[in-house]
């Protein structure tokens, strides 16, 4: 019995350490959203392109420094918070034709895994919710890089880039033009560029 106990104890003691190393490898960020742009490309008339942004986000980023194929990161966005640069059309993207913001006031990203490619290069896979509707996506992410910032900040740079089909989650209003195709076009393209800094021993400056 006291074999017994003495190798269950050290099982726990090696089970905790192993914890509080990789608890340790991972760190706390945010968005510093004055150098962070969440932004997406729709097609107009065939012949041109409607860009937007939102404004309002907020998220968890947990990155093991280690490796980044073991990191969480989930993101919601505030679906008011749209931006096309017209008053007007904004209005419509938040009326039940489109994002239906009243209804479903939010649109969330929750990482599921995350593929190294290449050197800087991450295929990361998640849960995509919009308009009520959940669906997998992946996202191509490109680390940029990560420095110290002037005031011993840790901070790293990130691109990601993808495209989901609007009809997909919903949204279908659309007509079609006297000479053939759509007025507005049913694949959405997402750019993200995102500078994060290092929550854990942030220095204030």
């Amino acid at each position: 019995k006291y074999k017994t106990m003495k190798t269950l104890i050290n099982i726990l003691f090696i089970s905790m350490i192993a914890y509080a190393t990789t608890y340790a490898q991972q760190a706390n960020w945010d968005f510093d959203k004055s150098h962070s742009k969440i932004q997406f490309d729709v097609a107009h008339m065939v012949i041109s392109e409607v860009t937007g942004q939102f404004h309002d986000y907020e998220g968890k980023i947990e990155i093991d420094k280690n490796d980044f194929t073991k990191s969480n990161i989930s993101i919601t966005i505030d679906a008011k918070s749209i931006d096309t640069d017209h008053e007007k059309r904004d209005g419509h993207l938040r009326a039940p034709d489109f994002f239906d913001v009243e209804k479903y006031p939010n649109i969330t990203f929750i990482s599921k895994s995350i593929e190294k490619i290449e050197k800087n290069i991450y295929k990361l896979s998640g849960d995509f919710t919009m308009h009520g509707i959940t669906k997998a996506i992946d996202l191509n992410v490109k680390h940029i890089g990560t420095i110290k910032d002037p005031y011993g900040n840790t901070r790293a740079g990130f691109k990601v880039e993808g495209s989901i089909n609007r009809t997909d989650y919903g949204m279908k209003y659309n007509s079609i033009m006297e000479a053939g195709g759509l007025l507005i076009g049913e694949d959405v393209s997402i750019l993200c560029n995102f500078e994060i800094i290092q929550k854990d021993n942030l220095v204030k400056n």
